[in-house]
């Protein structure tokens, strides 16, 4: 059997930066366990594989496509940067002749258009709410040391705990922050965490960006990933509150860094933008 691959870097436009994400093109029905076995061989944070819904359907023709993610470890419920590179490579390699693709998933259904130089995701916004910090003390600790924390808040819709550091730290600090994400899986007792979103406030002066973050997830066997769209759709909820504003710059602080583009929408949901580059294309054979 063959199947068409691809490695694509997502939120950049430069090969070898941003998040690589793989992508599997299914022609037909792949047998479950082989997901699983796939993401693990490709051993990037996710693998992502576009399925036909129906008999007939087209990759350069069909606006509508079946979308999974996989990490090396579990199947996943959202990824950002695989649907980002997913659709790229329905536009920009299979020349899909659709001003807009449509994914189902397990998160619901989430579109992809193009703008300019970028893809746009439609991806859902999940609200991150007070948590109480003598709960998560000693995964704060695990993850910041002594450093001045200034809010704790938990999205319940992605199990995701933000940990927003005190706006005296430049984006710097966050960088050079010598993190073991693999200390996270014992100090993490409460069961409810599957992420760690760490994030400082933007310098306006400094390049523009709102909002840096990095983010982690050794629950899933990441233990840090480059650019993450899904934990995005929790920080632009909460910057969004804490600055005011709807539309705003990110930058994810990884040794890869990729900007995110986020236009904070009326109706729920939230616009992500980025730009990819194609890096490989091959066959998967067994």
């Amino acid at each position: 059997m063959q199947i068409l691959v691809f490695t694509v870097d997502a939120f950049t436009n430069r090969p070898f930066s941003g998040n690589p994400a793989a992508v599997c093109l299914l022609e037909n029905d792949l047998d479950e366990d082989l997901h699983q076995k796939i993401a693990a061989e490709m051993n990037l944070s996710e693998t992502a594989f576009i399925r036909k819904l129906k008999p007939g359907d087209d990759f350069t023709k069909s606006s509508c496509f079946g979308l999974r993610w996989f990490t090396p470890a579990n199947e996943v419920p959202l990824c950002g940067h695989a649907t980002l590179a997913s659709a790229a490579v329905l536009f920009h390699v299979q020349k899909n002749t659709n001003s807009v693709l449509t994914f189902v998933t397990l998160s619901g259904e989430l579109k992809a258009r193009q703008v300019k130089d970028r893809i746009v995701l439609d991806l859902p916004l999940y609200t991150a709410y007070p948590q109480e910090r003598k709960e998560v003390e000693e995964l704060i600790k695990a993850a910041v040391g002594d450093m001045s924390v200034q809010d704790v808040r938990y999205s319940p819709d992605t199990k995701k705990l933000l940990v927003r550091l005190s706006d005296t730290y430049e984006r710097s600090v966050l960088e050079g922050l010598k993190v073991s994400a693999q200390r996270f899986l014992s100090a993490e007792k409460t069961g409810k965490v599957k992420g760690l979103i760490l994030t400082v406030k933007g310098n306006s002066s400094a390049a523009g960006h709102d909002f840096y973050s990095r983010y982690f997830a050794p629950w899933y066997g990441v233990l840090e990933d480059p650019v993450t769209g899904s934990a995005h759709t929790v920080l632009s909820s909460y910057w969004s509150e804490q600055l005011g504003k709807k539309e705003m710059l990110a930058f994810q602080c990884s040794r890869r860094g990729g900007e995110l583009k986020i236009s904070v929408r009326d109706d729920g949901r939230v616009d992500i933008a980025g730009q990819t580059a194609v890096v490989l294309k091959g066959n998967l054979t067994f």
